[in-house]
């Protein structure tokens, strides 16, 4: 997603691969090229494995007809599938220990998680962290987003609901260490800062909060905005320059957070925003705006928007190649629980020059 400075770009023609490509000629100042492909119903999060050289993507498959949810391993650079990975339990969120090659998927509905050894494909372990029971009444916390710390093999993965609560599993042995409770109304966003011992979380409560990664306490909790409505999603992190970047599907805008002090630094208008990711080799911000079938991208430094790419349908998550030059986007279908969409989920990859 990344976009170089409009003055040194020039439009190259879309690339005309076997996988349905369109091309990026409404963008008279970029390079890049845009690839798109189908994979399967039900596509969510992402996580990228240089080792492997593959890009895995949970789906949830069809909420009717499959019990169970599909993972499936990509290679990066064609988009094929080289392996479908069978899940008893529907993965959604996904996370990757690259130092131990284990595979981290988050069962929402399932309010559980379960190690996979990414290289084989097997499943090591299956943990449910919340048995209450669904009700009228009652629902269980459910499992979002999930992040590794992968000095100490420490998988954080946040639980949904009307008072939150990020979960401390060992990643080694996938059992339950701690439960840090108290974090707010439906906690989506999630962010680790490994070398400062700092997470990072966002809710419903408009609550930028951080967390102590060594003692599991709250070190502080800041209101990011006490006007307007607000709903802020997902966390990126510029940990060199103490910042965080801080999608809000309520309002238009894209919020620059310093980690530091808590204090928003400055406010970005883009289109409502989902998943939000930080590319440090190209300085850019990028944001999916899931209702406006966009991706934009953002100047890190002067927070201008350099380039809003169309990726028709519902871009969701977004993953990122190491050397900086792939994006990855998830592009959802759109649906209902009433009549789920008769196509596949497709992965699209942007490619910068």
């Amino acid at each position: 997603m990344p976009v170089l400075p409009q003055t040194r770009l020039r439009v190259l023609p879309a690339l005309m691969l076997s996988s349905l490509l369109f091309s990026t000629s409404l963008f008279a100042d970029t390079s890049f090229t845009v690839e798109r492909k189908p994979v399967g119903k039900g596509a969510y999060e992402m996580a990228y494995s240089a080792d492997q050289s593959a890009l895995y993507v949970a789906t949830s498959q069809s909420r009717k007809t499959d019990k169970g949810g599909v993972v499936y391993r990509l290679d990066p650079a064609t988009l094929e599938v080289t392996q479908a990975i069978h899940n008893n339990l529907k993965p959604f969120g996904v996370a990757l220990n690259k130092t131990t090659g284990t595979l981290f998927l988050g069962n929402t509905t399932s309010s559980a998680v379960t190690a996979i050894n990414s290289k084989t494909g097997d499943v090591i372990k299956t943990l449910v962290v919340d048995e209450t029971k669904r009700t009228e009444t009652t629902r269980p916390l459910m499992p979002r987003q999930l992040v590794v710390d992968e000095a100490t093999n420490t998988l954080y993965m946040g639980g949904l609901g009307e008072s939150s609560v990020l979960w401390v599993i060992d990643g080694g042995t996938l059992t339950l260490r701690d439960t840090i409770k108290g974090l707010g109304k439906m906690a989506t966003g999630l962010a680790i800062d490994a070398k400062a011992s700092r997470i990072y979380m966002t809710n419903a409560d408009n609550e930028f909060i951080v967390i102590d990664s060594k003692t599991d306490k709250v070190v502080s909790r800041t209101k990011l905005d006490t006007e307007g409505e607000h709903f802020y999603l997902n966390i990126a992190l510029d940990a060199a320059n103490n910042r965080a970047f801080v999608s809000d599907s309520k309002t238009p805008q894209l919020l620059v957070v310093d980690t530091k002090t808590s204090k928003v630094l400055n406010k970005v208008d883009v289109p409502l925003g989902l998943d939000v990711l930080f590319n440090p080799v190209r300085n850019e911000i990028y944001v999916t705006h899931r209702k406006a079938g966009k991706v934009s991208v953002i100047d890190a430094k002067s927070y201008k928007v350099l380039e809003t790419i169309d990726t028709p349908a519902l871009p969701n998550s977004l993953a990122l190649s190491p050397d900086g030059q792939q994006l990855y986007v998830s592009v959802k279908q759109a649906g209902s629980r009433e009549k789920e969409p008769t196509s596949p989920d497709d992965i699209v990859r942007i490619s910068f020059k």
